[in-house]
């Protein structure tokens, strides 16, 4: 069949028997980031843009400078923290990103991969749902059958303050905690993108002391 690796894992994931579980009455509260994974965070807040996220994109944590690249997470309802809503939902991503449409697929590969993994997850589930009717383009994306985990790549960006910026990105798996990542964007150094975010970062950088760059959702 000629599949990667990712898909070839999908393919075991949908063909692996389910044992039959009983409906769930209330989503899973989301999961707690470490101290240590927000003092990384705060770390990296003068140098790379980063965010915490699940398997659904839901953003759990955030650093300052990812809010001023992005958009503002810690400031939006718990229910719209999430990256995949963001680029697919938000008018403001199609302008924030160069090649919209490329991006928004590969989100949509990446959710149905989660959703091989996590068929179960009735939070997941509803997005998609809400996806069919809200994006035009999504049920020709999704019925394409594309998975992807999206581990990498570069992002091309036209920011409404500094202008356009070519980042990379990195997925990284933080082992001990179970389905958590962090996506950490990084410039070419000495390229005129690494000025240019050094630039967003100086604009807007906190007048404050630093606190935690982002709050926790409540239990369901």
């Amino acid at each position: 069949l000629r599949l990667d690796d990712t898909e070839r894992g999908y393919l075991f994931e949908l063909a692996r028997p389910k044992s039959p579980s009983p409906e769930r009455r209330r989503p899973a509260p989301l999961p707690r980031v470490r101290p240590a994974i927000h003092q990384m965070l705060d770390v990296l807040n003068d140098v790379s843009p980063a965010l915490v996220l699940n398997h659904r994109s839901d953003v759990l944590a955030v650093n300052h400078l990812a809010k001023a690249l992005i958009t503002d997470f810690d400031a939006l309802p718990y229910h719209d923290r999430n990256l995949a809503r963001f680029v697919l939902l938000q008018p403001a991503a199609r302008d924030l990103y160069q090649d919209w449409d490329r991006v928004a697929e590969a989100f949509v590969a990446s959710l149905r991969l989660a959703a091989g993994r996590h068929p179960d997850d009735r939070l997941l589930n509803e997005f998609v749902e809400e996806l069919s009717i809200k994006v035009p383009e999504f049920s020709t994306w999704w019925a394409g059958h594309r998975v992807d985990q999206c581990a990498h790549g570069t992002r091309r960006l036209v920011h409404p303050m500094v202008g356009e910026l070519t980042l990379s990105y990195e997925i990284l798996a933080l082992p001990a905690d179970p389905d958590l990542s962090i996506c950490l964007y990084t410039a070419e150094p000495g390229s005129a993108s690494a000025e240019t975010l050094s630039m967003l970062a100086s604009w807007s950088a906190p007048t404050g002391l630093r606190g935690r760059s982002s709050s926790e959702a409540p239990s369901s």
